[in-house]
C-alpha cells in the first residue's frame, strides 16, 4: 500500500522512495549525486568540473516587507547550494506573479534579488517573468541555482564516516523565531519589551547558512575537514541531524545540552508554545567533520561571528540514532510534522494561547 501525501509541506521519505526515486528519467554516468532524501543538491561532472545544482520555489511573503522577502528568497536557494561546499555562481529564475503585484512592488523585489546576487557573486543567466491568474503568494515561481568547482572540492553526506563530529551553528529555531519577530513585533514588544523586539527582528537576517558553510569549508573538505553539510529547515535541528545521518547511512549520538540556544529564540518559542528543536530553522547549519578538525571549524566560524558547538558524532548504523539529554538516552526520531506552521497560522488568526518566557 502506497504511503499517503501529507496534508501540507514536503512529502515523506516513503513517498519519495516509492513514487519519485524510481522514476528519474534517463540515466547518465556523469551524475555524481542524484536526488536523495536529506540531500540539498545534485552534482554532475561536466568537462572535468563539478557542477552543483539546487531548485526551490521562489518564496515571497509580502508580510515580511518586500526587501526582506526577496532577500530570504535568494538565501533559501543559496543556503541549500552551499551545503555542497561550493560557492553559488549562476541563477535561473521563473517568476509566476500574482495579478495584484504592482510594478513598484516588482521593482523593489527585483532590485533586492539583483543586489543580493551581486553580494554573493551570483550571475542571473536566464528566466521568465509574468503575471498570471491563480498564482498566489508565497510560491510565485521557481529557481535553480548552480555552482561550479573542482572535482575534489565538493561534499555530500555519503562522504561522512562513523567517528565524524557533528557541529551545529547558531542553534535551533532561527527561522521560526525570525519570522515570528518580523510578523509580530508589537506582540513581542508587549510581552518582552521594545528592546527585545528590536533585537529579535535581527534574527531574520540570520536565516541563511551561506556564510556558515563557506567559512567551514575553508578549514578543508573530505579527509581534511568537512565531510557533509545540511541546513536545518522543516522539522528543525532534530530533523536536520536525523536527515544527514540517514543520508550518510549512519547512526548518530547527539547531546542536547551542547547545542547553543539563543535566549531570544527560547523566549519566542516559549511564547508561541512550540518545541524549538523541532521547529523550522533555515540559518542553522548541520556540519559533519573529521574529529581532529572539529575545533578548527568551530574557531573559524567564531572568527566570523558565528556561534557553533560540537554536539555529537556519527556512529555505525547498527548503533542507531540516539539523543542524550539530562533525562538520559532516547531514540532520536524525525519529528515529521513541524510545529511552526500550526502556531504561525494560529497566531495570524489571533493572539497565541497563553505562553510565557522560558
Amino acid at each position: 500500500m502506497r504511503s499517503k501525501l501529507p496534508e501540507m509541506g514536503k512529502i515523506s521519505p516513503e513517498i519519495f522512495e516509492e513514487l519519485i526515486y524510481p522514476r528519474l528519467g534517463a540515466r547518465d554516468k556523469e551524475i555524481l549525486v542524484g536526488p536523495q532524501n536529506g540531500v540539498d543538491v545534485g552534482i554532475v561532472e561536466i568537462g572535468g568540473k563539478a557542477v552543483a545544482l539546487t531548485t526551490d520555489p521562489v518564496f515571497i511573503v509580502p508580510e515580511y516587507g518586500w526587501e526582506r522577502a526577496a532577500w530570504f528568497a535568494v538565501h533559501i536557494l543559496a543556503s541549500d547550494l552551499v551545503t555542497s561546499g561550493l560557492p553559488p555562481k549562476y541563477l535561473s529564475i521563473d517568476l509566476n506573479l500574482p495579478m495584484e503585484i504592482t510594478e513598484a512592488q516588482l521593482e523593489r523585489v527585483w532590485e533586492t534579488i539583483h543586489g543580493e546576487c551581486q553580494k554573493l557573486g551570483i550571475s542571473i543567466i536566464c528566466g521568465h517573468t509574468a503575471r498570471y491568474e491563480n498564482c498566489h503568494y508565497p510560491m510565485v515561481g521557481g529557481a535553480t541555482l548552480m555552482a561550479v568547482g573542482p572535482m575534489d572540492g565538493w561534499v555530500t553526506p555519503r562522504m561522512a564516516l562513523a567517528g565524524d563530529r557533528i557541529i551545529v551553528t547558531k542553534g535551533p529555531a532561527i527561522e521560526a523565531s525570525g519570522i515570528f519577530a518580523a510578523i509580530f513585533p508589537e506582540l513581542l514588544a508587549d510581552r518582552f519589551g521594545e528592546d527585545f523586539s528590536q533585537r529579535a527582528q535581527k534574527l531574520f537576517y540570520q536565516m541563511s547558512v551561506v556564510k556558515d558553510a563557506l567559512t567551514a569549508v575553508k578549514v578543508g573538505v573530505r579527509d581534511k575537514g568537512v565531510t557533509a553539510m545540511h541546513d536545518a529547515t522543516e522539522c528543525g535541528v532534530w530533523g536536520g541531524i536525523h536527515e544527514l545521518a540517514q543520508a550518510a547511512g549512519l547512526g548518530v549520538r547527539v547531546e542536547k545540552e551542547k547545542i547553543p540556544v539563543d535566549e531570544k529564540v527560547e523566549k519566542i518559542c516559549g511564547l508561541f508554545e512550540i518545541d524549538l528543536y523541532k521547529s523550522i530553522s533555515e540559518g542553522t547549519l548541520i556540519i559533519a567533520c573529521k574529529e581532529e578538525r572539529a575545533a578548527d571549524v568551530v574557531n573559524a566560524l567564531a572568527s566570523e561571528g558565528i556561534i557553533s558547538g560540537v554536539v555529537g558524532k556519527l556512529t555505525p548504523p547498527d548503533e542507531g540514532m540516539i539523543l542524550i539529554s539530562e533525562g538520559g538516552e532516547e531514540p532520536l526520531v524525525h519529528p515529521r510534522v513541524d510545529p511552526f506552521w500550526q502556531a504561525f497560522y494560529q497566531a495570524l488568526r489571533g493572539e497565541p494561547k497563553g505562553g510565557s518566557s522560558v
